[in-house]
């Protein structure tokens, strides 16, 4: 009796995380058999929404939209497919002497409160938007190119090279040296060129070390600032807003997508092997033993996970494994999710601002900020965290029941390895009182409240999403990791070293957060090389 034949594929995607249903949505639409296969019992990756206590919805990773391009959402008719995104109403940072400073989705009303605490800073506020949007009017053209390889003499690298020498001379003398100096600079050297108020530089810093094993002083930190300030929402760039239902609702709309173009996808399929013959990627092996086999296979898993973990070491360069084995990836964030029952009251801020109704934070100068980082160094979570916490359900009902509400905490610095020893309950539970008693000191009813709360370490997020160490951006965002040389020099235009096979993941150009220019970009690369086939073999 004959074996059943494996199955077989045009491409073969690995992880249904949102870069890799990008990818798989235009390697469908351009009319090739795919499967994607997802190892957790739900898809998504760090995109999801999760029903954890009865009647809540939590975004228990990735937690706010901006940054998902503009081409990809219409180019994938998302909205169609339910996709919605509610922009932020304000912000704010709470101090400890029971002021605040509150910015809003109003630039005039925004600078009136800049100018309560200074009004040079006020002033300088125009100044300081005007020129992010001038490095953020570089930077874009640039996301949704495969980057060129500046040691290659293939025409469309010349051309590439060309293009963007082209593009950065276009800026002029003084402003190419001063882009030049931006993207190797430390956030509060960039801050103090515009601000002199600590509370003002304290909560534009912020964005400089989300998901990065940085400090506010670490030179490049300047350039994760504007790595979060170059989203869009509805064409108003720099905006940030929740994803309807949880950023699941973003992975469910391409997974939509997907299944509209004849894609197919399974979960509780975790891939144990990517198989290689002849240098050449032909399927995978499930962890059950099953093979599927494919023309190209195609990963969504970090640099790390992929060739150390999923490919056979003999079937790699050795100098490729080292420089992968050397590629940053360091676990700094935690997470908490909290089920509330009622809305915290802030004391701080006037009842009814609308700047609860985004991001709020508690650390008010760029010392605290460092000194959260140096516990980090230390092996320990920070003492005096960096808090990014958000309440979703206030204007958005799906995620908790009427009367009650969700709030997603995002925590800066929580290390990957604690100096004294491996991560137990415990020593999650005390991370979690840390955060919880550091958001009380500015909301006296804010424990009373709490019905549930999740409590996530780097460790955790590894365990259940498969982001090494943690790291949400699947390595740091330095000035050497970026580019062409993002993850590795020779390998920045998703290719891998084996014939066939190609990484479409956040280790990939431009880098992290819920974009999805990394599996559009691969996409492209994919089916150029298959035409390119398609014509050597006509």
């Amino acid at each position: 009796m004959n074996a059943t034949a494996p199955e077989r594929y045009d491409a073969i995607v690995v992880g249904a995380g949102h870069n890799g249903l990008v990818a798989a949505c235009y390697l469908a639409r351009a009319g090739l058999g795919v499967l994607v296969l997802e190892r957790n019992a739900y898809i998504g990756g760090a995109a999801v929404s999760r029903k954890l206590y009865d009647g809540f919805t939590y975004s228990n990773c990735s937690y706010v939209c901006s940054l998902l391009r503009t081409e990809i959402i219409r180019g994938l008719d998302l909205p169609h497919y339910g996709l919605q995104i509610i922009p932020y109403e304000g912000g704010c940072t709470l101090m400890r002497n029971g002021e605040h400073l509150a910015l809003y989705d109003n630039h005039d009303a925004t600078r009136r409160e800049i100018s309560r605490h200074s009004r040079r800073d006020a002033e300088s506020y125009d100044r300081f938007v005007r020129d992010m949007l001038r490095h953020c009017r570089f930077i874009k053209p640039l996301l949704l190119r495969e980057p060129p390889d500046p040691t290659s003499f293939k025409p469309r690298d010349i051309k590439e090279l060309l293009w963007l020498g082209r593009h950065f001379h276009q800026l002029g003398e003084a402003r190419m040296y001063d882009t030049l100096r931006f993207w190797t600079q430390s956030c509060a050297d960039l801050l103090d060129e515009y601000f002199e108020s600590e509370i003002v530089k304290a909560h534009m810093a912020g964005s400089s070390i989300i998901g990065t094993a940085l400090g506010p002083r670490s030179p490049g930190t300047a350039y994760v600032l504007l790595h979060h300030y170059m989203g869009s929402i509805d064409g108003a760039v720099g905006a940030w807003g929740f994803a309807r239902g949880g950023m699941g609702a973003v992975t469910q709309a391409l997974a939509a997508s997907f299944a509209a173009s004849g894609g197919t996808l399974r979960s509780s399929a975790p891939v144990e092997e990517i198989l290689v013959r002849g240098g050449r990627a032909t399927g995978v092996r499930l962890a059950g033993g099953e093979e599927i086999r494919a023309g190209v296979v195609v990963s969504n898993l970090d640099v790390r996970r992929t060739f150390l973990e999923t490919v056979a070491p003999q079937h790699l360069p050795p100098e490729f494994l080292a420089q992968v084995r050397r590629f940053k990836i360091r676990g700094s964030s935690g997470k908490l999710n909290i089920a509330l029952d009622g809305l915290p009251h802030f004391p701080a801020i006037p009842q009814g601002s609308p700047c609860t109704r985004g991001d709020m934070h508690v650390t008010d100068t760029i010392d605290m900020l460092e000194r959260a980082y140096d516990d980090w160094k230390e092996g320990r979570w920070s003492r005096a965290p960096y808090i990014d916490m958000l309440i979703p359900s206030q204007i958005d009902p799906t995620m908790a029941p009427n009367g009650k509400h969700y709030m997603s905490v995002f925590v800066q610095y929580c290390p990957y390895k604690l100096a004294d020893g491996e991560w137990t309950a415990a020593k999650r539970q005390a991370f979690g009182d840390t955060v919880i008693d550091t958001i009380a000191q500015h909301s006296p009813d804010f424990k009373d409240l709490i019905l549930h709360a999740e409590v996530r370490t780097p460790h955790d997020i590894e365990a259940e999403v498969g982001l090494t160490e943690g790291n949400i951006f699947q390595g740091e965002l330095t000035f050497d990791q970026l580019l062409f040389n993002r993850p590795i020099p020779g390998y920045a235009q998703y290719r891998a070293p084996l014939h066939g096979m190609y990484m479409c993941g956040a280790s990939t150009h431009p880098g992290g957060g819920v974009m999805g220019a990394p599996g559009a970009n691969a996409a492209g690369a994919i089916l150029r090389d298959l035409r390119l086939a398609q014509r050597l073999t006509a």
